[in-house]
């Protein structure tokens, strides 16, 4: 299913490109993310990150940050002219953090002199905010939040879909697609839910070294 297209290694951790061999058309069986207990049963192939599972799609390639025993840092999706960064955190039982995480991110990027407006999306409320990037230029960025049981999906678009939504289609059915495997084990509110590379990943890029 994975061809190990590249390896970076730095100091920080490894980083690994992937892509799936195959990509079959699907039906649509209508919008997500989902929770791994209501998952469709689509044809989708999906990369197994351990609480993501992050859909393959034409034309979208998935990059994930990685340490050497395999525990991911990021994971980003880019059509080429746009990026999309996925994290999964741990939430209530009860209520979802979207609009408290918000609220904090919007402050924050005040507080650092950006600009920042609140909006409504396809998934609900929105970030759009213009910040200062390390090289000094202006960048775009567009926050979405999902709640769902027990987690909380952030998703962070850069580049053309940053500015337009429509601008990345596929990336957004990424996000649509995604299914977030939650666990049963208690966790703090706000954690990073536990991501890892597929165990042949991890075999193939040792064998490699």
């Amino acid at each position: 299913m994975f061809r190990r297209r590249r390896g970076r290694h730095a100091a920080d951790g490894r980083e690994e490109d992937l892509e799936a061999a195959e990509v079959e058309s699907v039906e649509d069986t209508g919008p997500g993310p989902w929770d791994a207990e209501a998952a469709p049963e689509d044809e989708v192939q999906r990369v197994d990150l351990g609480a993501l599972r992050v859909p393959t799609l034409p034309d979208v390639e998935l990059r994930v940050e990685a340490d050497q025993n395999g525990q991911v840092a990021s994971v980003v999706l880019t059509d080429g002219s746009s990026a999309l960064e996925l994290a999964a955190f741990a939430a209530p039982r009860t209520e979802g953090i979207w609009d408290e995480v918000r609220a904090e991110l919007e402050a924050n990027i005040r507080g650092d002199a950006g600009v920042v407006e609140q909006e409504v999306g396809e998934f609900g409320p929105e970030l759009r905010a213009t910040v200062k990037a390390p090289d000094g230029s202006k960048q775009l960025l567009r926050f979405v939040g999902i709640d769902g049981p027990r987690w909380f999906l952030r998703a962070t678009f850069t580049g053309a879909a940053a500015a337009d939504a429509n601008a990345g289609p596929q990336l957004a059915e990424s996000v649509r697609r995604t299914v977030v495997a939650r666990g049963s084990d208690p966790m703090p509110v706000r954690d990073p839910l536990p991501l890892r590379l597929p165990r042949e990943v991890v075999e193939q890029a040792a064998n490699q070294d």
